[in-house]
């Protein structure tokens, strides 16, 4: 089965820290970009950071300088390091993931989690 597993999500006061991981399945044939959006209630989901194949990557502004994003290749996992949170981080947290999910599969097309909730206390 094809999926994107999350964790790491909690409460935590603010100026604290959290790190959420995403698996993506063994099965997956290929990977290209790695992201995680973030979606407030009565927001709209927003992109948070993203990590291209070849390891670079993209901030929400808001969150420079306290986020940073990584990835493990041999493992299809991606990290966000969360540091110096803030009560305005609060969301539910999504994986994405940009994939080709067969060696047969022509077109790349998207996979999400399940989503984390993240709660940052003041």
């Amino acid at each position: 089965q094809v999926q994107l597993v999350e964790s790491g999500g909690g409460l935590v006061q603010a100026g604290g820290s959290l790190r959420l991981s995403c698996a993506a399945s063994e099965s997956i044939f290929s990977i290209n970009v790695m992201a995680w959006f973030r979606e407030a209630p009565g927001k709209q989901r927003e992109l948070v950071a993203k990590i291209t194949n070849n390891g670079n990557t993209n901030y929400l502004d808001s969150v420079k300088g306290r986020f940073a994003i990584s990835r493990e290749y041999a493992k299809n996992t991606v990290y966000l390091q969360m540091n110096s949170l803030k009560p305005e981080d609060t969301a539910v947290y999504y994986c994405n993931a940009n994939v080709l999910r067969t060696r047969y599969t022509s077109t790349f097309s998207d996979l999400w989690g399940q989503g984390t909730q993240v709660t940052v206390s003041s």
